[in-house]
């Protein structure tokens, strides 16, 4: 098992990642973690920042007492700050916030009263630093990433499909796009570490068709590889019918039916990844325990289905599942932008 200790490698990757998000000297800054926080992102964070120059402070919450019927994992939905305004004051008031939170605030309901105070939020992914190492953020990646998120909020269908029986089509006309490279420099605004991602949130009976995980596509929820196909019938935006044999199928309509809300079977958002140096086949080298999955998100030409709360379709839920898959190509009005799970033209 690979250890948790500090090394100068990793705070040479914070301060870098910290130094794209125009942290300077002399600025204050908040590291923003709760007691189930993985202690050396906490330190490496601290530590970066003052190398940097920076007047960094710590904001330390209590993990939450259990409140859901089942458990909760890597939804980017951090239940931490529990709406305590004095917490919500502060991490608006500084420019930068490192968020070490377990889910990180990416989807927390705090989020936009944080920004509107004009703080820069870098989530970093609750990772072993070995990850975060790898997929250190560089500026090459932003351009892309940005190209990509033009093409989609100036398209107005969505059609993916693959050999293994995908085929879906999703109004993109109304749904926010965005996505992230790994670091963001513009006040009030929010990015992960990793990044590597364009996606939009589709408005409400937006999305319809049939999506199939094929083997090897990943269950980030569980860290599992799927090993049997799982066919998902979606009809105006829910999933209707969960088909198929063997554990994969099993779990996933178990996990979801734990919710006893049917907002957990609609749609979050989707998109599909962009980063080179992301890898598929990482989760398998990593101990689940030091493994958050969002390198499987931002993987280049991987296609990300997401179940789930969706604010700009009005949907609220804990339940969420984020499901990337290969091998599928995905076309904004008629344009290929990935292409049998690789990425084209000015993406590539």
């Amino acid at each position: 098992m690979l250890q948790e200790r500090i090394e100068g490698k990793w705070i040479e990757a914070f301060v870098n990642t910290f130094r794209l998000c125009d942290v300077k000297e002399g600025e204050v800054c908040a590291i923003l973690s709760e007691t189930q926080s993985r202690p050396v992102i906490v330190h490496l964070a601290e530590l970066a920042l003052l190398q940097l120059g920076a007047k960094p402070f710590h904001v330390v919450l209590p993990t939450p007492k259990q409140s859901a019927p089942a458990p909760v994992r890597s939804t980017g939905a951090s239940d931490a700050i529990q709406g305590l305004e004095p917490v919500i004051g502060a991490l608006g008031s500084v420019g930068f916030v490192a968020d070490c939170t377990v889910e990180g605030l990416l989807h927390a309901p705090e989020l936009p009263a944080i920004l509107k105070g004009g703080s820069r939020v870098l989530m970093v992914s609750n990772e072993h630093p070995e990850l975060l190492e790898r997929l250190a953020p560089t500026p090459e990646l932003e351009a892309k990433v940005k190209t990509g998120i033009k093409m989609l909020r100036d398209a107005k269908e969505m059609r993916v499909t693959s050999p293994a029986g995908t085929d879906l089509t999703v109004d993109v006309e109304k749904a926010p796009a965005g996505g992230g490279w790994g670091y963001t420099k513009r006040a009030g605004t929010i990015t992960h570490w990793p990044g590597g991602l364009c996606l939009c949130f589709p408005a409400p009976g937006s999305v319809n068709g049939t999506i199939v995980m094929d083997t090897g596509d990943v269950n980030l929820t569980f860290k599992r590889y799927v090993d049997r196909p799982i066919r998902l019938i979606v009809e105006n935006d829910f999933v209707t019918s969960i088909e198929g044999d063997g554990v994969d199928a099993n779990l996933f309509r178990s996990y979801i039916a734990a919710w006893g809300d049917r907002e957990a079977y609609a749609v979050s958002h989707v998109g599909w990844g962009m980063n080179p140096s992301a890898r598929w086949d990482a989760m398998a080298a990593y101990d689940p325990s030091q493994y958050n999955g969002t390198e499987m998100r931002a993987f280049a030409g991987n296609f990300l289905y997401s179940t789930g709360a969706n604010e700009v379709a009005g949907r609220h839920t804990l339940g969420h599942f984020d499901l990337p898959m290969r091998n599928h190509t995905v076309s904004l009005d008629n344009v290929t932008v990935v292409k049998d799970g690789v990425l084209q033209g000015e993406l590539a």
